[in-house]
């Protein structure tokens, strides 16, 4: 499948947008939300060439081999009328939701990235991903990750009834949201915007696009290159708009 928007039209717009954490913090609130990102994504759809959706999108996911998670009916829905339509989407995994594996694929034909990956979208290059884990500190959530990467614990995990993994997964993804609050912007010492230089110091990128920082962010990365984390939709609604021109923040209103 060509990832690649080299040849986007004048008159398109790729979408991106992260940290929808679906499921959270109850059944109610996930729910209202989730109609709400519904009502974005047939906004955006009338003139989209392309949408990226970077990660945690729900608050935990796991796929046994024959159980997905209950919920989200809309939201698939959603994704599979837009993929019907011929419009690509593209999905990075995030650390809520980093045990996806080829459901989505499989049913829809909507690749799932694991790992950050760069994109030609009309004369930009472009490096996205969700985020999680790069550049400087944060070891202990980095070791944790790597315990749950780890092939054997999600074959552990698989093992267990779906009724209490699942229970067992959303104990721990509130308590991992309750106990890391979200600090204010650092400027150069954020650990994304050295990510973003070291890979600039590599390869140029114009944009590069990340979420799991729950706040909305532009900030450059050299004379020619910009950082933007994507926000979140717990308690706002940003996205991001790119043209054949530029990229803009933008939130979503309706």
């Amino acid at each position: 499948m060509d990832l690649q928007f080299s040849d986007l039209d004048p008159q398109k717009k790729i979408y991106f947008a992260s940290d929808f954490h679906l499921g959270a913090p109850d059944r109610i609130s996930s729910m209202e939300r989730e109609k709400k990102i519904v009502r974005w994504l047939t906004e955006v759809s009338s003139h989209a060439a392309g949408i990226f959706l970077a990660g945690d999108l729900f608050d935990f996911w796991f796929e046994y081999k024959h159980v997905v998670p209950k919920g989200y009916l809309r939201f698939l829905g959603k994704l599979a009328e837009i993929k019907d339509k011929g419009i690509p989407i593209i999905i990075f995994t995030g650390n809520h939701d980093l045990w996806m594996a080829d459901y989505l694929t499989r049913e829809l034909n909507i690749p799932i990235i694991h790992q950050p990956q760069s994109f030609q979208i009309g004369p930009h290059i472009v490096h996205i991903g969700h985020g999680d884990g790069l550049g400087p500190g944060d070891e202990k959530f980095k070791f944790f990750k790597k315990i749950f990467t780890n092939g054997l614990a999600q074959w552990a995990f698989r093992w267990l009834h779906p009724d209490l993994g699942i229970w067992l997964a959303n104990k721990w993804s509130d308590h991992s949201r309750d106990t890391c609050s979200d600090p204010p912007f650092k400027g150069d010492e954020e650990w994304l915007i050295q990510y973003c230089k070291e890979v600039e110091a590599k390869t140029h990128h114009d944009f590069y696009i990340f979420g799991h920082r729950h706040l909305a962010i532009e900030a450059p990365i050299s004379t020619h290159s910009t950082y933007f984390n994507l926000g979140e939709w717990i308690n706002g609604s940003t996205y991001l708009e790119m043209t054949r021109d530029n990229a803009i923040l933008k939130t979503f209103e309706n």
